[in-house]
Order: structure tokens, then C-alpha cells, then sequence
């Protein structure tokens, strides 16, 4: 991970001053995003944070995309966590006093029902235990499916993507919607008893492609009070990133 906490020219603030906790690979991400007018959002969001737009426009994304190489410091790879799929649905903000940009989740599936446990507990985000799939097919097309276990409701996700070539890979210029929608180095998320907490989060740039995807199925949004414009989303795509994520702090106390 030296390397990776080396690459900080694209960070809007320096690295944390305390030691990481845990770190992770994600691999096979689609982007897909969709403009969203503001006063749609805000409404979901805990207090203290507002929605940041870009080209006069709230956005929102579902990302799909599979993660190994789960690491917690000093403790080493989490059992039973080798490798599974994880799919987000999530959209931008900022902290209302700091004006600190980051990414506030609606909801987080995961496969893998121990690792959904542990990031309630530790991270208190709202994951979602779920039944998923990503297969890797011949032309590099993704086939994914994820259908939330133990849900009132229907909650499914099915789509065919892929990424033109790594060839392609660009790193995003900062100004641009792939900068705006990819290059977020926090998230926000609320504890149980109301307060905003913020967490820092560091990778190295974003390598990123356009995109091709067909996506049969998204009940995502509407399970979470989101309705998306009947249009296409813009996309991209990613091979791979390592992460690196710290503790969780009350918004207003981070360093």
C-alpha cells in the first residue's frame, strides 16, 4: 500500500495524520449515473450534509463491482472474505459548514453476510445482505445479478457491461463529470444516535474507460425513494483500485 498512499497529487486535503484501518482491491467497477434534480435528493440526506451538483444537477449512481485482499491492520485478511461482489447506490454531497466533498451511500449489497455484519457494526452503513453474481464472459463483458436476501421487497440488480480496453485508460482532469463522480476521498454516513460521522478514504487516481452496458433490472433506487429520468446513464468503467480506508470520526473532528 506504500505506493498507493504515495500517489496524493489528486487529494483535496493531505492524507490522515493517524494510522489506516483496513484496506481492500475492487475490481470490475461500472459507473453508471444518472442527473437527479437536487431538491430530489436532499430530502434523503442526514442533516448536515447538502447535495454537491455538477452541470446545475444533483447525481446518482449505482456501482457494481467485485472486492478481495480485505485487510485490517494488524489483524490481517478477514476470514471467508476472499473474494465477493458488493453493488452501491450512491450519490454526492458536502458537509454543510466545511464544505468537505464526499459520497453519502443509500445503500451498500454485499454477498458475503459476515462481512455485512461487520460494516453495520464497525462503519454504520447500510449494508444489505444479497444473493450475487458477477461472471467475467468472453469480450470482457461482466454479467452481473444481485437480488437482496431477507428484504420486504423486491430488490434486484441485473446487467451485462464492460470497459472499451484498458488501453484506453484515462486518469479524469479535475473540472470534468468522470473527476466530479469518481474522485471522491471521503464518505459520510450517520450513527444510530444522530451524529454525522465522516471517513477518509485514499486510492491512486482513477483509471478510467468509457463504458457499453446493458442494464435489464434496477430496483435499487425506488427501494430507496429515488426515481431516476427515463435516460441513459453515463458511464465508465475500471479494471482495478486499492483502497485504503481509516476510522470513522464525527464530521467536524477529523485530522
Amino acid at each position: 500500500m506504500s505506493d498507493v498512499l504515495s500517489m496524493v497529487e489528486d487529494r483535496p486535503w493531505a492524507l490522515p495524520n493517524r494510522p489506516w484501518v483496513m484496506t481492500q482491491r475492487w475490481h470490475s467497477l461500472l459507473f453508471a449515473h444518472w442527473p437527479l434534480p437536487a431538491d430530489e435528493i436532499a430530502p434523503l440526506l442526514p442533516k448536515g450534509l447538502i447535495v454537491d451538483g455538477f452541470a446545475g444537477t444533483g447525481w446518482v449512481g449505482v456501482v457494481p463491482f467485485t472486492m478481495d485482499r480485505i485487510r485490517f491492520r494488524g489483524l490481517g485478511t478477514v476470514p471467508g472474505a476472499n473474494r465477493f461482489a458488493e453493488l452501491n447506490l450512491r450519490t454526492y454531497v458536502r458537509h454543510e459548514r466545511t464544505g468537505t466533498p464526499g459520497v453519502y451511500f443509500f445503500s451498500l449489497d454485499a454477498a458475503n453476510p459476515a462481512a455485512v455484519i461487520a460494516a453495520r457494526a464497525w462503519f454504520h452503513l447500510p449494508y444489505y445482505w444479497a444473493r450475487m453474481r458477477a461472471e467475467e464472459r468472453e469480450g470482457g463483458w461482466v454479467h452481473y445479478q444481485s437480488q437482496r436476501l431477507l428484504s420486504g421487497r423486491s430488490v434486484g440488480f441485473r446487467a451485462t457491461y464492460r470497459g472499451i480496453g484498458p488501453q484506453h485508460a484515462q486518469r479524469s482532469a479535475r473540472g470534468t463529470i468522470e473527476y466530479f463522480l469518481t474522485e471522491r476521498y471521503c464518505l459520510f454516513t450517520r450513527h444510530p444516535s444522530g451524529i454525522l460521522l465522516q471517513g477518509n478514504i485514499h486510492h491512486a487516481p482513477w483509471p478510467l474507460e468509457a463504458a457499453e452496458a446493458e442494464i435489464e433490472r434496477n430496483e435499487l433506487p425506488a427501494a430507496h425513494g429515488l426515481r431516476l429520468p427515463d435516460i441513459p446513464p453515463v458511464l465508465h468503467f475500471a479494471r482495478t483500485q486499492a483502497v485504503v480506508v481509516w476510522r470513522l470520526q464525527p464530521a467536524l473532528a477529523m485530522g
